[in-house]
């Protein structure tokens, strides 16, 4: 039988980043970074296994400035699936933009096929998963803003939403447009932790058309108003 779970789907996802990857993270592989801020056992930590690595050095990998690494990219590239796991299950508690901006940063369009095809993948499935579930793991805010920017278009990930008509989307579409009014972002709206998506051309337009029929007349009025001013 099918798995249809969005959960299942997303844990089968992270599994099959972990396998693309395995290869990537059994080679041999020296860490050299900032030795004011990493003790010479977090870089061998670093160096070995990247299932080995002791979970509470992630997140340092994670936000951490690039030039604090000597070969940031392929760090990040070996560290990727970690990273993305405690990500997506709410258990990384950083700024879903700067992890996006680290990714397009570490060059990921230009890693190994099967390395890409699961991240995106895995991108897909967080997505369907964060939209059948109300409320999640992370705000859906924030799981828009990694996998647009990382992408670089909100095209597709919209297309989705639009398409999945659960009642969980229904209130995270409520919660989002709540969230662009009060902060009055929707007329100029970027994305991603150094603006790398300007998320306005695309938005604008996507919410005029989907989100009369789910969102509050109220709400939708203000939208209205604000977007027209």
């Amino acid at each position: 039988m099918a798995v249809t779970d969005p959960r299942h789907q997303l844990q089968d996802a992270l599994n099959t980043l972990d396998a693309a990857f395995a290869p990537l993270s059994e080679r041999p592989f020296t860490v050299g970074g900032c030795t004011n801020c990493y003790a010479q056992a977090d870089l061998d930590a670093l160096a070995g296994p990247a299932d080995r690595v002791p979970e509470d050095l992630i997140p340092h990998v994670a936000a951490e400035a690039i030039d604090h690494w000597d070969d940031f990219p392929a760090l990040y590239r070996r560290m990727t699936p970690r990273i993305v796991r405690l990500l997506t299950t709410g258990r990384l508690h950083l700024d879903h933009g700067l992890v996006a901006s680290r990714l397009l940063a570490a060059g990921w369009r230009e890693w190994a096929p099967a390395e890409r095809e699961a991240l995106e993948q895995a991108w897909h499935a967080w997505w369907r998963a964060a939209l059948h579930q109300y409320p999640g793991t992370n705000p859906v805010t924030s799981v828009l803003e990694t996998i647009s920017v990382s992408t670089g278009t909100l095209a597709p990930w919209l297309d989705m939403w639009a398409s999945t008509r659960t009642d969980a989307a229904d209130q995270h579409l409520r919660d989002a447009v709540h969230r662009w009014l009060r902060t009055g972002e929707l007329a100029d709206l970027y994305l991603g932790f150094y603006d790398e998506l300007h998320a306005t051309p695309e938005l604008v337009p996507w919410l005029r058309t989907t989100a009369q029929s789910r969102i509050g007349a109220a709400q939708f009025a203000e939208m209205q108003r604000l977007m027209n001013s």
